[in-house]
This record gives structure tokens, sequence and C-alpha cells, in this order.
């Protein structure tokens, strides 16, 4: 989508569990899951939308998660970054609360990994992860994945059309209708 509209996306950090131990925690199966299907209705969201997402057998903490991708962000790799942690977590379940699986990620979109992990380590982006979160609180938001697309925001796994018609109607928003005279 960034590409056919030519516009930015800028990723902004939110703790979906902020409660998780720095260690991450156990895991355990859900009802109507399987060892390698989400139960309803994430199975079918994330089918509709073209996602594998496999069952992790641990909830990570996420703040080095959030660290590394505004890292990336930082270093013109969000993008590219996102979409190899999404696989490292998703499809081959990976704990993306260690720093060597960051390290992976990193270094699979070319970023200096080792760079990354000292800036992990330094704590040098947890102020501004820290501040987008309390940032997306004050604005309600309650779930990731959450898209802005103008003053339209909506929450969760959706398929390409609706990505695509939140951005049509904000392109056409305040456009005058073409007059026949």
């Amino acid at each position: 989508m960034a590409n056919e509209y030519d516009i930015t996306v800028e990723g902004r950090a939110y703790l979906l569990r902020p409660d998780t131990p720095k260690e991450g925690a156990d895991r355990p199966q859900r009802p109507g899951e399987t060892a390698d299907e989400l139960s309803e209705p994430l199975r079918g969201q994330a089918k509709d939308a073209g996602l594998i997402m496999k069952p992790p057998g641990r909830t990570p903490n996420t703040l080095y998660a959030l660290e590394a991708t505004e890292y990336a962000q930082q270093h013109g790799k969000f993008m590219e970054f996102h979409h190899a942690a999404y696989k490292a977590f998703w499809e081959d379940r990976k704990d993306l609360g260690e720093l060597e699986v960051l390290h992976a990620v990193a270094h699979s979109v070319d970023l200096d990994a080792d760079d990354m992990v000292k800036h992990l380590e330094e704590k040098t982006y947890a102020d501004a992860v820290m501040g987008q979160y309390q940032e997306a609180l004050k604005y309600g938001i309650s779930g990731i994945p959450t898209f802005l697309v103008g003053n339209l925001l909506f929450t969760g796994a959706h398929p390409y059309n609706i990505f695509k018609s939140a951005m049509e109607r904000f392109l056409n928003e305040g456009v005058p209708p073409a007059s026949d005279s």
C-alpha cells in the first residue's frame, strides 16, 4: 500500500501485555487452538488477511522488540524489520524478548545488528517507546495492530481491501465534487 499510494508508514510502540515479566511467560494453549492454528476469531482474521499466525509457546516481554523497531525506524528500515520480526514470531515461533533473536532479525534486514543490540542494552529508545505507549493510551487505543488513516482508526488484521477503502476515503475527503458547469 505504501508504494501504491506513495505514503510513509510510521510505526508506534504499544505494550499489549505490559505486565509480562522481563523473561517472558509460558503461554498456555487457548481453547480451540491446535499446535499450528490459533483459535477463532484470530484464525479467520489471519487467513482473510493472508497472514500466517502459529500459536507461540511463550509470551515475550516486548520492550526490547519495540525498542529494536524504533531503532529500525530511525535507520530507515521500519517495514523491513517489522515484517522480519513478524515472521520470526508468528511463523518461526522465535521469542522476540531475546536479544539474540532480535540481533538475527536486524541482521536479516541489513541493519547493524551489533549497534542495535548496544542501543537496546543502553536503553537508548526506552523513553521514546514508553512515550508512544502513553500517547496510545491517551487516545484510547487498546489493541494491536491499530491503524490510523486520516481520521479513521481501526484495530486488527484486515484484508487489503479494508486498507484500500480507508485510503480512498481519506484521499477523497475534502475534495469538492466535480461540477458540470
